[in-house]
């Protein structure tokens, strides 16, 4: 088990000072969080890794504060995993166009809605 936490589903208004109060109950030790933010804008963007002392205080903090509220938030809790090498040299971001559904209609299909 790794000892770096993902934390997500955190209010904008969260800090670290909370983040980090919230992860040290019951002993736990933490030794850093980082929330991450909108390169462009500077806002969070609602979540955070933390990284524990230890696996034995990361394995409480994830059975302790999966599901546990926040900030007016339920958190989600687990192991940070790695991040996947991006294949084919494609941009992060953007995306292009592509895919649409074409035709009157939007593509929805036959028939009627009812209750409208």
């Amino acid at each position: 088990m790794t000892t770096r936490l993902y934390v997500g589903n955190l209010s904008f208004d969260s800090t670290e000072d909370s983040i980090i109060e919230a992860f040290e109950q019951d002993n736990r030790r933490v030794q850093s969080v980082t929330i991450m933010t909108d390169r462009e804008t500077g806002r969070p963007r609602g979540f955070a890794f933390v990284d524990m002392a230890s696996e034995d205080d990361a394995r409480s903090a994830i059975e302790a504060l999966d599901g546990a509220e926040l900030d007016g938030r339920r958190l989600r809790v687990n192991e940070a995993q790695e991040r996947q090498p991006r294949s084919n040299n494609r941009p992060a971001r953007g995306g292009g166009g592509g895919g649409g559904r074409g035709g009157y209609g939007g593509g929805h299909g036959g028939g009627q809605r009812g209750g409208w």
